[in-house]
């Protein structure tokens, strides 16, 4: 007969994982070379022994493992299609012609602000935070390096706009997810979302003001006539490579899905190093005097693999290399385990146990909210998948609202607030694992300047605090 989990099995494969990971940050380099992998199983095998002696059956356990992988699958393929664009808008010319034009215009002082705008435009407009930075962020992080930031900060400006867009955007699938979850429409979700959200860009576009002038980084003229120099001798800055970033976000916005999205992106690219890059092209291919095939060897090398310019300045060969589909395996593996991780936790019953676990000090609408935005941290730790988190919480909570007379707008709020963006703050969900390896900026590096992505859910519980706008199922202001 199988038994229900107690409060100390449930948190043990927990403690497991958090006491392996602490072990191989002081012990490995590059943690997710396949240390935290490998904690991740480890954590998950534990998991499962406990499952199986309470009588759950093995087979079962396994299939709760390829349900959660399944439901990473669409992030995994997007994962490795973000690799290949990488690659090919950058022998496209793409990602150095914003770069070039971007140093003109992005001025030191506002450069943290205006990554954050912009980057909240294009991901508004897509609903897509991952398409965001693996395009117009790489591009901004160029330019932050050239500056003189720390690419860390970059990173926490790129991730906090990009967050936001994604947040608010009504093509988004988090924003459609959430309300799905309590039945209420998109509409209404997001205007709810408002009261929490906006007052938290307000103040993150203030923190990243005064960084900027805290910082007071001039920019280094020589540094920066000399990038511009070496864009301009390897490649042709053509206007018309707009047209990639232009039709990309285009198809987006017709809700073309993101899977087929991404790859017209990836071939536009291709497409567009040939036609404009003949240069780059036999560059990378090592092949002259046949065009053709060099086009298609540097095309291919572009998605499936490494490439590099070779330009005489170390820190630029850097930013001009890319990785493709393969540069993202280690991440798909810490993906995969993480599921796996997540899919025992599931099976165990160990995750309803905590978050009822925490129901029971559940008094008043403030901490209710807090709970919730609290356990979707938590299942973001443990599912490592912010829609699993979505889904797990919106259930386990949603009587639990009817029954405190909450309008189910503030649930789906609270979801998004609590799991939406704090996804990317744990570097082994698959936002946190994707980004991190994207930008080539350690997650708990970026980790303290995504101001918006850690002020989201203090918000929503200090607005549940002073009943802001605080509605019942009627509608009515409580």
């Amino acid at each position: 007969m199988e038994k229900k989990p107690n409060l100390f099995q449930s948190f043990l494969p927990v403690a497991v994982l958090i006491t392996l990971l602490g072990i191989n940050v002081f012990t490995f380099d590059d943690v997710l070379g396949g240390a935290t992998q490998i904690a991740l199983m480890v954590g998950a095998t534990v998991a499962s022994i406990i499952a199986i002696r309470n009588g759950k059956k093995w087979i079962e356990i396994k299939e709760t493992f390829l349900k959660t992988i399944n439901t990473s699958m669409s992030s995994l393929i997007i994962l490795l299609l973000i690799g290949s664009l990488a690659g090919t808008w950058m022998i496209s010319g793409v990602v150095p012609f914003m770069i070039y034009y971007g140093l003109d215009i992005l001025h030191p002082s506002i450069f943290l602000c205006a990554t954050v705008i912009i980057c909240s435009v294009v991901s508004l407009f897509t609903g897509s935070s991952w398409s965001t930075i693996a395009t117009i962020g790489i591009a901004l992080l160029g330019v932050g390096k050239t500056l003189g930031f720390d690419p860390a900060i970059v990173a926490g400006a790129i991730i906090s706009g990009a967050y936001f867009g994604d947040k608010m955007s009504p093509l988004s699938d988090t924003t459609n997810l959430s309300p799905a979850m309590v039945g209420i429409d998109i509409i209404r979700h997001i205007r709810y979302m408002m009261y929490t959200t906006i007052p938290t860009y307000i103040i993150t576009l203030v923190l990243f003001i005064v960084w900027g002038l805290f910082l007071n980084i001039k920019g280094d003229v020589a540094s920066i006539a000399e990038m511009q120099n070496i864009i301009k001798s390897n490649f042709s800055l053509n206007p018309l490579l707009l047209l990639v970033p232009g039709i990309l976000i285009f198809i987006i916005v017709k809700k073309t899905p993101p899977i087929p999205s991404m790859f017209i992106g990836v071939l536009l690219g291709a497409v567009f190093a040939v036609i404009f890059q003949p240069q780059v092209v036999e560059t990378v291919s090592g092949v002259s005097g046949n065009y053709i095939k060099a086009s298609y060897i540097t095309a291919m090398r572009a998605i499936f693999g490494d490439v590099s310019l070779v330009t005489g300045n170390s820190s630029i060969d850097k930013l001009f290399s890319t990785g493709g589909m393969a540069g993202m395996l280690n991440t798909v593996w810490l993906i995969l385990t993480a599921m796996v991780f997540g899919g025992a936790m599931e099976a165990g019953g160990f995750l309803y146990r905590i978050t009822y676990a925490l129901l029971k000090y559940v008094k008043t609408s403030t901490s209710l909210v807090a709970t919730t935005v609290s356990s979707c941290i938590f299942f973001n730790f443990t599912t490592c998948d912010q829609y699993l988190t979505i889904v797990l919480s919106g259930s386990m909570f949603k009587e639990a609202y009817e029954d405190m007379d909450l309008a189910p707008e503030t649930l789906s709020r609270s979801l998004e607030d609590g799991g939406s963006v704090t996804s990317p703050l744990i570097p082994w969900n698959t936002c946190g694992a994707t980004q991190s390896r994207v930008l080539g900026v350690a997650t708990m590096d970026y980790l303290p300047y995504c101001f918006f992505n850690l002020l989201s859910p203090v918000m929503s519980v200090v607005v549940a605090g002073v009943r802001y706008k605080l509605r019942n199922r009627k509608g009515e202001y409580k």
